[in-house]
């Protein structure tokens, strides 16, 4: 729950990356016309997805057009996924609208998928994401908002997990209290971005306490200025992800 999650001690640094100008070029003022138009008059989830994506996201692309391995997924269920890890007993698997992260043969010679409990999201996928560190998800208009709070919470402990299974095994923990993941929220006009960690339980021995905490929300269609900020602060949380590779 927001409302009891503590903020992380590096809340001020996360804040600053996503807000961080320069690594992304601003987009004209016709760009922040057509995203809103196209947005109002949107039916459905679908539709605002459609055009968050073309207008927001960032598409990498190596000068010389080889694949990196780096590479977006669209509702895709986590069917790699271990169950009944605690904050997942009894649920199905983790399913963000959009995760972006590193395909597992990028970690090749290591195999990543025996050593790390949930690094590798998909079953019997060569081709499976692995260890992403940001999701994000999308409703349509007049959708369940708190519903979104709830799987927003959900797939930024899975990934907080699956980094620190990683941590784990190379022997190097968080710094404690630190978040690196992050997960954003949108209905296409309101976006909103959060940092997820977690900590040991102060109450139950052996287990961990998931924290989320809302680092920066703003209007994609209210002014040029707030389009300009949201823009650059998805695609500076694209950037954070991608330059988190692990092992």
């Amino acid at each position: 729950d927001p409302l009891e999650s503590k903020p992380p001690k590096n809340l001020k640094d996360t804040a600053e990356r996503l807000a961080k100008t320069g690594a992304t070029p601003s987009a004209p003022e016709s760009a922040c016309k057509r995203y809103a138009n196209k947005v109002g008059y949107a039916t459905n989830e679908a539709t605002i997805v459609f055009q968050a994506v073309r207008k927001l996201l960032k598409e990498y692309v190596t000068d010389d057009g080889a694949d990196d391995g780096y590479q977006k997924v669209f509702n895709q269920a986590f069917a790699g996924f271990p169950k009944d890890l605690g904050f997942n007993n009894g649920l199905s698997a983790p399913q963000p609208d959009f995760i972006e992260g590193l395909r597992m043969e990028k970690y090749r010679p290591f195999p990543v998928d025996e050593h790390v409990s949930g690094a590798v999201l998909y079953k019997d996928d060569h081709h499976s994401l692995t260890l992403p560190h940001m999701a994000g998800e999308w409703k349509g208009r007049g959708e369940d908002m708190e519903e979104t709070r709830l799987q927003r919470a959900y797939y930024g402990c899975a990934l907080v997990y699956t980094r620190n299974q990683a941590l784990s095994y190379i022997r190097e923990p968080d710094r404690a209290n630190h978040a690196e993941i992050m997960t954003f929220t949108t209905d296409g006009t309101n976006i909103n971005f959060f940092a997820h960690y977690a900590i040991p339980s102060e109450e139950e021995e052996g287990k961990m306490e998931y924290h989320q905490y809302p680092i920066a929300s703003m209007n994609l269609t209210n002014s040029y200025e707030e389009f300009k900020k949201g823009r650059k602060q998805i695609r500076n949380l694209q950037d954070h992800g991608r330059g988190s590779r692990m092992l």
